[in-house]
């Protein structure tokens, strides 16, 4: 279930009276009311976590422990290997 942020429309209690989060269904319709006092509110827009970063799902350690094989670009046309199974240089033509 995803959280979502809201804030007031006016008066507020100490509940609302900034931003307040509320875990709510994906298909759960957004908030009008404040839950603790009833006064107007509504969502607004946040950021969220995704888990790890792109830089460490392609780390040399991750991608070796799924099976992969990374390669670096270390001059025209010639790659060393980072991590992982394969010949340690690939030559281009």
């Amino acid at each position: 279930m995803p959280i979502y942020e809201y804030e007031p429309d006016g008066e507020h209690c100490r509940h609302c009276r900034s931003r307040f989060e509320v875990l709510q269904g994906i298909n759960d319709g957004p908030l009008t009311r404040c839950p603790e006092c009833g006064n107007p509110c509504h969502r607004v827009f946040s950021s969220f976590a995704a888990g790890k970063s792109v830089g460490d799902k392609l780390s040399p350690k991750n991608l070796a422990s799924k099976g992969f094989t990374q390669y670096t670009r270390a001059g025209d046309g010639h790659y060393e290997k980072t991590t992982g199974r394969g010949p340690r240089v690939i030559k281009g033509d």
